[in-house]
């Protein structure tokens, strides 16, 4: 992705954010010189990857197969072993209507997924079978809302501003929005990004970004990059 196409998304974003009455938090406004310059008091937001997160998963073709992430708060992984701490984590997502986010699951993660408002969130969803793999054949039970519900393997859910999900470690899933674009909130177990993606096809799930302008924000991807020395 061009450097200037992330920037415009970053403005899209927020305006489309600000209109269902969410406002990101002061460091999403903070330029790299200031994020550079705050490094050591903004320890806490590099080290657990806070920020913007866009991505095209590689394929150069956003508006088809791409998805809209700020984490704005993320805990420590080190709790999860002893149970007790800063054990979740949560997003502020965008689908756009007929994007795709690809077919994943996670091996750590528990979140929810909810429909905060615009069109209507479509989940395609597939089991694990006993080694991982996505399970073409396999019934899926998952809760919506607290209520048990069951889908045929490939089953597509549809969920309404308000609906939400819980998806277990392994479920499969894909998603886009249908109608309109969709703003997604996520309540999560700690989140790595780096390390709990599998997909079912290979993608990237960073961009990979071109230097065609300046960044108007760091993107979480940047952080190692901009701010090692």
């Amino acid at each position: 992705m061009k450097r200037s196409r992330v920037n415009e998304i970053m403005l899209q974003g927020d305006e489309f954010i600000r209109s269902f009455g969410y406002v990101l938090p002061p460091f999403a406004y903070w330029a790299p010189e200031e994020l550079r310059a705050r490094k050591v008091q903004a320890k806490g937001i590099v080290n657990a990857r806070l920020g913007w997160d866009i991505t095209d998963f590689g394929a150069g073709d956003f508006d088809t197969l791409g998805l809209f992430l700020f984490t704005v708060r993320n805990g420590n992984p080190a709790d999860l072993a002893i149970g007790r701490g800063l054990l979740y984590a949560e997003k502020i997502m965008i689908a756009r209507q007929d994007q795709v986010t690809p077919m994943h699951r996670h091996v750590i993660k528990g979140e929810d997924i909810i429909n905060r408002g615009g069109g209507t969130l479509t989940l395609e969803l597939f089991a694990s079978d006993e080694n991982g793999q996505l399970d073409r054949k396999a019934d899926v039970t998952m809760m919506t809302d607290g209520v048990q519900r069951h889908l045929p393997a490939g089953g597509k859910l549809k969920l309404e501003p308000g609906e939400s999900i819980t998806l277990r470690p392994g479920l499969w899933h894909s998603f886009w929005g249908e109608g309109a674009d969709v703003l997604i909130g996520e309540v999560s177990t700690v989140n790595d990004d780096r390390t709990d993606n599998i997909f079912a096809d290979p993608v990237g799930r960073f961009a990979e970004i071109e230097e065609d302008a300046a960044p108007l924000h760091l993107l979480v991807a940047d952080y190692d990059r901009w701010l090692s020395d």
